[in-house]
């Protein structure tokens, strides 16, 4: 069906020709010519006809067989004029008037013929007896007859009415004579073949005369009109014809040269599209083996191939991926980037109209509006413009070309194929960022594995540890509570707990490190966070070190665990502190961003979105880029007594919260640190307290305290009841419920303490079982590992840290105290991680 109307096109040119070469031929013209020789042959034969009359008529002739001969070619040329006539109207009229003049001609021939033989044969007779007569005797007879001689020969000679009369008169006075007897059958003779020739000779004249008058050319020169008429139209349009045919001979041949074109336009449109293709597959095949440290150098040789496709000065692509934009550019020599380019036509490309194909293709740039992208391209001094986009309307990723000093992009129609060197590019992009995050994930999988196995060994030293700790916390806070505050050994005994806390948050350190997981989270207000911060730091930084803080605005917030996030700022502030051998200043600057793209920091990259900037900068002696690569390795120090865990849990930390952390350095030029935090809503955040307050001691309330270990619940019982509290210990599960069974209003809260192998939940749920309206407290070494549905279900309200702090334990109390019906709801104690 496709071929139908190539074959109709074809079989009409065909028609077309056949039709301008019958008409050019002028095939007619033959026949005008057979008209005109039949034309001329019937006037030719006519009067040859005519001249053997008046052979005849004049004796010369002695028959009439070239007479006959004339009239049956005479008939013969009216006979081939009425057949080359055809179907013409007008010709057919001319020729019936021939026709009707050949049958006069022809009837006045015959009569002619009889006539003349009747002269002819009286002009014998009569002159046989004139001569008969001349020999007569008789004078008077003689005279008679040759007077009637000279009158018929006049006769002959002039046949008008006085000389037939004159033949009349001289018949007459021969008759009247009276010749002798002898004579008288001669001149009997005499009379009657002179008064046949005295009737014939008129006769015969006026036949002649006739046809001599019907001799003129009056009827053939009409004939001849109209054949002359017919043969010049004939002639006139072949003329026509030959020029149509001349014209269709240029359309044909504007049309041979027109399609030539196409074809050689298609065979280099073809040869250039193998050789896209095959500049396609030199990339696809580059990509193969390019690697993530090749992958630019790779994409700048792909970019400087398809540049040669299209004859660009400059190419790039930009893609987005994840939250990073990746550029690569290719330039020719002596031509290079405007500021900004190719990173402004991301939002350039996002408003031009690139169809359903993505593809804007603009070979030669004129600038048409002011807020048109067009225009935009003029004033960046592109004049011929190509730009891939993203499928599907993502313009996340672009591939441009620039033509500069050539004043415009080769033209190509085949442009929609650079949708595979996108494709390819952008492929190749992201597998190379796949092959790097799979060497990330590998490292981080092997730094989790070691992690691992440290939170495995510290675990295993972690609860006896703490429990040595909690015992010298403890022990010192029932000594204080026995001696005189402001005395030298209530000093002592502060420097003893201070000395304890220190060592449990190492451990709680090296556990934080070695397991992560998602605390407790809240609303931090980053000034509340750096006055208590500060001033924690202003008793613990050496004295030659002053710390300067910048003004922190009060809607300034982050959302995370306080505890971690104070123990951010204390470690890079106490590092930083170490550093400084001389005197000086260490500054805490805080600032808030909006980032609108993602920007890279450090190892990661942050936004958009508002963040809290906190930069830590001090004058130290600094770091050379060896140190800057390792500062953030676990266990790696430049101080003989650190432990190489500060920076890297403050890495942990800060990435935990989704933010990042980066550094700069120089060697005799200082630190600085600056840690970005995703910004939260100012919605009334709060720290929890980490002092002990009056208010919060307890007025006798009861307290269930279970404990598998009875020194450790003596101990616990101490602490509660220097709070202010009526502690009843257990050691068994079973005396408690009977206890709680047996008097339901006995107890005001319950503190369960940890049990190893996670039965502490076991035991919090029977007690919620025995009493479902009575407070649990859970006291943990950490919270990491507990879900907050099994908190839920076991009934526990609140957690503490174990060992316990009183301060910490005052404020949990209290709050259980004060919402005596929790209705099930977990809340977790501030500090605890």
């Amino acid at each position: 069906m496709k071929s139908a109307p190539a074959v109709v096109s074809v079989a009409f040119v065909l028609a077309l020709l056949t039709w301008l070469l019958l008409n050019g031929l002028n095939v007619n013209s033959a026949r005008y010519d057979s008209q005109l020789e039949a034309l001329g042959d019937f006037t030719r034969f006519e009067r040859g006809m005519t001249r053997e009359v008046l052979t005849a008529r004049a004796g010369l002739s002695r028959n009439y067989d070239a007479l006959v001969q004339m009239v049956n070619a005479y008939d013969d040329a009216l006979t081939r004029l009425r057949d080359t006539a055809g179907l013409d109207a007008e010709q057919t009229r001319a020729i019936d008037v021939l026709s009707a003049r050949a049958g006069r001609q022809e009837s006045l021939i015959e009569r002619f013929k009889s006539r003349n033989a009747l002269l002819q044969n009286s002009f014998a007779y009569f002159g046989l007896f004139s001569d008969k007569l001349a020999e007569s005797d008789s004078r008077p007879l003689v005279t008679a007859a040759s007077a009637l001689a000279a009158a018929m020969l006049r006769l002959t000679l002039d046949t008008s009415d006085a000389a037939a009369r004159q033949v009349e008169d001289r018949l007459e006075e021969l008759a009247q004579l009276q010749p002798p007897p002898v004579e008288k059958d001669s001149v009997r003779a005499l009379l009657t073949h002179g008064q046949m020739l005295h009737d014939l000779l008129p006769d015969i004249d006026t036949i002649l005369k006739t046809l001599v008058a019907d001799s003129n050319n009056r009827e053939q020169d009409a004939m001849l009109a109209v054949i002359l008429k017919r043969q010049h139209a004939a002639r006139a349009s072949a003329r026509k014809t030959r020029l149509l045919q001349y014209i269709t001979s240029l359309l044909l041949l504007s049309g041979i040269i027109y399609f030539g074109m196409l074809l050689r336009k298609r065979a280099m449109t073809l040869r250039r599209r193998a050789a896209f293709e095959h500049v396609i597959a030199n990339i696809s095949m580059l990509f193969i083996n390019s690697s993530s440290e090749r992958i630019a150098a790779d994409v700048e040789m792909a970019l400087h191939q398809l540049a040669g496709c299209i004859g660009a000065d400059r190419a790039y692509f930009v893609c987005e991926v994840g939250a990073t934009t990746h550029s690569y550019r290719w330039s020719r020599d002596g031509v290079g980037f405007e500021q900004g380019w190719p990173q402004r036509v991301l939002s350039l490309a996002s408003r031009s109209d690139g169809g359903d194909d993505g593809i804007v293709y603009i070979p030669k740039v004129s600038a048409s509006h002011p807020h048109e992208a067009m225009n935009l391209l003029a004033e960046a001094g592109v004049s011929g413009w190509l730009c891939i986009m993203s499928a599907h309307k993502s313009r996340d990723g672009i591939l441009g070309f620039d033509a500069l000093h050539g004043g415009a992009l080769r033209y190509w129609s085949e442009v929609s194929l650079f949708r595979m060197a996108f494709d390819a590019i952008r492929n190749a992009i992201r597998r190379a960022r796949l092959e790097g995050e799979k060497e990330r994930l590998q490292a981080s999988l092997q730094q989790a594995r070691r992690m691992e196995t440290i939170g495995t060994f510290a675990s295993g030293i972690a609860h006896n540890f703490n429990n040595i700790v909690g015992a010298i916390l403890g022990y010192a806070e029932m000594a204080d509570a026995r001696i005189p505050s402001g005395s030298r050994p209530a000093a002592s005994l502060a420097e003893i707990r201070r000395a304890g806390e220190r060592a449990r948050e190492l451990v709680e350190q090296i556990l934080s490190f070695g397991r992560r997981g998602e605390g407790r989270r809240e609303s931090v207000c980053v000034k509340t966070l750096i006055d208590e911060t500060g001033s924690l730091l202003a008793a613990s930084l050496p004295s030659y070190v002053r710390l300067e803080v910048s003004e922190v605005a009060e809607a300034s917030v982050v959302t995370g665990e306080p505890a971690q996030l104070q123990q951010v700022i204390l470690n890079l502030c106490n590092n930083a502190a170490q550093a400084m051998k001389e005197p000086g200043r260490i500054e805490l600057r805080i600032k808030t961003c909006d980032l609108a793209n993602p920007l890279p920091v450090g190892r990661s990259d942050v936004g958009p979105g508002r963040f809290v900037v906190i930069s830590v900068t001090d004058p130290g002696p600094g770091m050379d880029e060896a140190t800057l690569e390792r500062i953030f390795e676990p266990f790696f120090t430049t101080r003989p007594d650190g432990n190489g865990l500060g920076l890297a849990t403050v890495r942990e930390i800060v990435e935990q919260h989704g933010g990042a952390i980066a550094v700069q350095s120089r060697p005799d030029a200082g630190t600085r640190f600056d840690v970005w935090l995703p910004s939260g809503e100012p919605d009334e955040p709060q720290l929890a307290p980490h002092g002990s307050d009056p208010a919060l001691l307890g007025a006798g309330e009861t307290v269930l305290v279970i404990d598998t270990d009875r020194r450790r619940l003596l101990r616990y019982e101490e602490i509660l009841a220097a709070l202010g509290y009526e502690p009843v210990g257990f050691t068994r599960l079973a005396e408690a419920i009977t206890a709680c069974r047996a008097a339901h209003a006995r107890f005001d809260a319950a503190l369960v303490c940890h049990l190893p192998g996670g039965s502490s939940l076991d035991v919090a749920a029977a007690l919620h079982d025995a009493a479902p309206a009575l407070p649990i407290i859970l006291a943990a070494p950490s919270t990491r590992d507990l879900a907050m549905p099994s908190l839920e279900t076991s009934g526990i309200t609140e957690l503490v840290h174990h060992p316990l702090v009183s301060a910490e334990l005052a404020g949990v109390l209290a709050r259980s105290l004060a919402s005596p019906a929790t209705g099930g709801r977990s809340r977790r104690a501030a500090g605890v991680s």
